[in-house]
């Protein structure tokens, strides 16, 4: 079965929702309710942890904070699923306390209930997942009791509120938390996590026994599918929808690029017909990398909420759609390029006009791929963006000024990131500043470049020196970078920069 290409759109508050959205979070919970809609539950923000409710109308695309009377006290990095209309909530933590409660929300009439279970009751932790079985039951695995990393299963009965330890023998998974638990028909399907001594796996496992009907034996066993397996990584969502499950984002070790921990933001699908991984391929730039996030399946759209890049909590929505969806033609002004070669997207002037327009820009664009020997899209290309608007460009400069730079500073900030990286070595360039100096590398070419196009002195220079050749210039996203790619990047960044 062939996949749909997918691509990904960021939100737009003022087109796309209605009402108020959710503030800035991570660690939070977003469960879908029938089709309905979405309901946000806690996270992180600003060093304290949340207790607010958002929800999204989905018909309506509207966003609004419903009245409940007093519900669960804050929290982050709980577990939260849905039966049926009523939203589950089991544990977390907020502040030191790791959190041992069990919480029902009825999204019908919007009423919490604290509810009195009995059995074999699991400790407080965090960073468990869970996934219901079936309209009743619920399974939960892992996750960090604020001592040691857990892994032991339990199974609640909603209708009768009793947990129970599931007994399993032969092998069993290395403890963990921060993985994901996903029930695939009547298997539960676990990837990554934490471990027990530290390191991030990236090992998935298939518990079976979990239906009565079946009369198992609970037993673990470790698959290997055939494909391209994610990397190992914690913090990740794994969304159902249709024929797959889309593994989104995460964190893990920075390997050789980094001393510190790198974040995700690649797609990968687990494809449930033949049992094998598979890199989605989009065909743009994906959201900044991030962990503990959330990704809701709406129809045939995934929603991207919130989640955490170890420096800045984010707040942005975006849209993960097929390509024939009317949100997938919604256009991209480009505002940097000069405006030779802006592509209007409206304005007052009449159709000849604005076409005649788009013609002209394509063909400078074309004009400068020849000129120079470089393989570009007949389409501007919607990633290179004006500097100052490049988030993780005024971010790094942020970092590296050890302030928040109004505005009218940021340019002074920006300088010394290119003098950074203008002096550094590639082993001392983080796997975070790859994407910021690919997309400063390719506007520095449009820069340099296409302001001079019909330049005689210009051209004849170009022909004196040999064709420039910009390896990378028609990459979309430095996901499209290989490990050996780093240094002769930086290298060619370095001769843009020094001229």
């Amino acid at each position: 079965m062939e996949m749909v290409q997918m691509q990904w759109v960021k939100a737009d508050p003022s087109s796309d929702f209605k009402g108020h959205l959710p503030i800035a979070r991570s660690g939070h919970s977003a469960v879908i309710v029938g089709k309905s809609k979405v309901v946000v539950f806690g996270g992180f923000a600003d060093k304290r942890f949340l207790l607010d409710l958002a929800v999204y109308d989905i018909e309506n695309q509207l966003w609004y904070t419903p009245e409940c009377q007093s519900g669960p006290s804050a929290r982050a990095f709980h577990v939260a699923l849905v039966i049926d209309c009523n939203m589950f909530i089991f544990g977390g933590r907020s502040g030191t306390k790791r959190l041992g409660d069990f919480w029902m929300l009825d999204t019908e009439i919007w009423q919490w209930s604290e509810l009195t279970s009995f059995g074999d009751l699991p400790s407080p932790r965090e960073f468990a997942a869970a996934s219901a079985i079936g309209n009743r039951k619920i399974v939960m695995y892992g996750g960090w009791d604020g001592k040691k990393w857990l892994s032991d299963v339990y199974i609640m009965d909603t209708m009768s509120l009793e947990w129970t330890e599931l007994s399993i023998t032969g092998s069993v998974p290395p403890a963990r938390c921060g993985h994901s638990a996903t029930m695939v028909e009547k298997r539960l399907l676990v990837f990554g996590g934490r471990g027990g001594a530290g390191p991030i796996m990236g090992d998935l496992w298939a518990l079976k026994g979990l239906i009565e009907e079946e009369n198992e034996m609970p037993g673990w066993t470790q698959l290997r599918l055939p494909g391209q397996s994610p990397s190992p990584r914690c913090g990740h969502t794994v969304t159902s929808g249709g024929h797959y499950l889309l593994l989104f984002g995460g964190h893990g070790t920075g390997g050789w690029l980094s001393r510190y921990d790198v974040y995700y933001n690649d797609c990968i699908v687990l494809d449930r017909v033949s049992v094998q991984w598979k890199r989605m391929n989009t065909s743009n730039e994906p959201p900044p990398p991030r962990a503990y996030h959330s990704m809701t399946c709406i129809g045939a759209r995934y929603l991207l909420f919130g989640g955490f890049d170890g420096k800045t909590t984010f707040g942005d929505f975006w849209w993960l759609v097929p390509g024939d969806d009317p949100l997938a033609k919604r256009p991209t002004i480009i505002s940097n390029i000069p405006s030779e070669v802006m592509v209007s997207s409206g304005g007052s002037q009449d159709t000849d006009a604005k076409e005649k327009e788009e013609t002209n820009g394509d063909s400078l664009i074309l004009e400068l791929a020849d000129k120079l020997g470089i393989s570009v899209s007949s389409k501007a290309d919607d990633s290179i963006i004006d500097e100052l608007e490049d988030k993780d460009l005024s971010e790094l400069a942020a970092r590296f000024t050890r302030d928040n730079l109004p505005t009218r500073d940021q340019a002074a900030g920006i300088q010394a990131v290119r003098d950074h990286w203008k002096n550094c070595s590639p082993s001392s360039v983080q796997l975070q500043e790859v994407g910021p100096m690919l997309r400063d590398y390719k506007r520095l070419i449009v820069q340099a470049h296409v302001g001079k196009l019909n330049s005689d002195a210009h051209l004849a220079s170009l022909a004196l020196s040999g064709q420039e050749n910009y390896r990378f210039f028609h990459l979309k996203s430095a996901s499209q970078l290989r490990m050996n790619d780093i240094p002769s990047l930086l290298e060619e960044y370095k001769q843009l920069i020094s001229s």
